[in-house]
C-alpha cells in the first residue's frame, strides 16, 4: 500500500502545493528576465516627479492667471489621492520605475500633512471653549441650528451670515445659555462672560461683516474678532476669482496688527485655508487651533462632503489644547470648535 501511495504521489506530483520560497524565486527570476521593467512607465514616473515638485513649490505657482496658486493651495491635501492612482497604474504596467518613483510624493505629502492625518494633538485643561459657525443665510431652520450650537456648551459662540429676518430667532434661542451678546451687521457673538470695547471692523466691503470685542473671561481678557470674508468663485473663463476676499484679508490683517490686547482669538469663515497665500496678512500673525491641537484635517465645507477647512479658529497669545468639528446643522458649513488656555 505504501508503494502504491508513493507511485500515486509521484504521478500526481503537480497537485502538491508549491513552496512559497520557490514561487518568490520564480517571480524574481521572471522580473530579472523582463528587460523592460525599468523602461516601461516612464511617463507615470515623470508624473510622480511633477506631483512632488508641485507639492514642494506650491507657493511659487503664480496667481496671475485665475489665481491658480490659491486654488491649488485650497485643495492641496487632496493631491495625495493621485498617489494610489499612480501606484495602481504602475502595477498594471509592471513598471519598477513608476512604482519606485512614488517614494518621492509619498515622503513630501507625509511631511506636509502627516502630522494632521496621523496624530491627535488634543489635550485637556482648556479654560475657554469657543465655537464659530457660518449658519447660512438660507438656513431653513435657524432656531434648530442655534439650539445645536448652544448644546456645545461653549463659552463663546460666533455666528456668521446672519440674515436680518432670522436674527431674533438666534437671539431667542441662545439667550438662555449666553447672558451677553452683540450683533454687528451679519456677524454676531454670544458669550457667557461680559463684553466690552465692541466695534465693527472695516474690511472694505461697504457693509459690516467683521467685528471686534473683548471677552472678560476668568482666565483673562481676550480680544475676539469675528469675520466673514467675501466668497471666492471658480469660473471657467476667469479661474479662481478672489480679489475682493484678498482685499478684505488685507484689511482684517491690518486691524489685528493694531490690536492692543496680547491675547487674540479670530473666529470666522475666511473662505480660504491656512495654505492659501492670499490670507497671509492674517495667517502670518496667528496660528491655527486645528493645526496646533486638532485631530485630522478638520474640513468644514461643504457640510455634505467636507473638502476644505475654510472656517477658522486662530489665536495669538493663548494656547490651543484641543480643536474639532461639530455635527452638521441646517447650514452648508460645519461648526468648528476649540478649547484654549488663557
Amino acid at each position: 500500500m505504501a508503494q502504491a501511495y508513493t507511485q500515486e504521489t509521484e504521478q500526481h506530483g503537480g497537485d502538491a502545493p508549491e513552496p512559497t520560497g520557490s514561487r518568490a524565486r520564480r517571480l524574481l527570476g521572471r522580473l530579472r528576465r523582463d528587460r523592460g521593467i525599468w523602461r516601461r512607465g516612464l511617463v507615470l514616473a515623470a508624473i510622480a516627479v511633477l506631483l512632488t515638485l508641485v507639492m514642494i513649490f506650491h507657493a511659487e505657482i503664480p496667481n496671475r492667471v485665475g489665481n491658480l496658486g490659491s486654488l491649488l493651495e485650497t485643495f492641496l491635501p487632496w493631491l495625495g489621492l493621485l498617489i494610489p492612482i499612480l501606484l495602481v497604474l504602475g502595477l498594471v504596467r509592471r513598471s519598477a520605475s513608476a512604482v519606485l518613483s512614488l517614494v518621492l510624493p509619498v515622503a513630501v505629502w507625509l511631511n506636509l500633512f502627516g502630522g494632521l492625518m496621523f496624530s491627535d494633538k488634543s489635550g485637556g485643561g482648556g479654560d475657554l471653549t469657543v465655537v464659530t459657525h457660518n449658519v447660512n443665510a438660507d438656513n431653513p431652520d435657524p432656531g434648530e441650528t442655534a439650539k445645536d450650537v448652544a448644546a456645545s456648551d461653549a463659552d463663546v459662540v460666533a455666528l456668521e451670515e446672519l440674515k436680518s429676518g432670522a436674527v431674533q430667532t438666534y437671539v431667542r434661542a441662545l439667550e438662555g445659555t449666553y447672558r451677553y451678546h452683540t450683533i454687528q451687521g451679519t456677524v454676531g457673538l454670544w458669550s457667557k462672560y461680559p463684553l466690552s470695547g465692541t466695534k465693527p471692523v472695516d474690511i472694505k466691503l461697504g457693509w459690516t461683516r467683521a467685528m471686534r470685542t473683548v471677552v472678560d473671561a476668568p482666565g483673562g481678557r481676550v480680544a475676539v474678532y469675528v469675520a466673514h470674508l467675501p466668497s471666492v468663485r471658480v469660473k471657467f473663463n476667469a479661474g479662481f476669482t478672489a480679489g475682493q476676499r484678498d482685499d478684505s484679508a488685507d484689511a482684517l490683517g491690518a486691524a489685528i496688527a493694531n490690536e492692543p490686547q496680547d491675547k487674540v482669538i479670530l473666529l470666522g469663515d475666511l473662505n480660504g485655508t491656512m495654505n492659501d497665500r492670499s490670507l497671509a496678512p492674517v495667517t502670518s500673525q496667528l496660528r491655527s487651533a486645528q493645526g496646533a491641537a486638532g485631530d485630522g484635517f478638520g474640513f468644514s465645507w461643504p457640510a455634505s462632503f467636507p473638502m476644505a477647512r475654510i472656517d477658522q479658529i486662530m489665536v495669538r497669545g493663548v494656547t490651543p489644547v484641543s480643536a474639532w468639528t461639530m455635527p452638521r446643522t441646517g447650514s452648508d458649513h460645519l461648526p468648528v470648535a476649540a478649547s484654549v488656555k488663557l
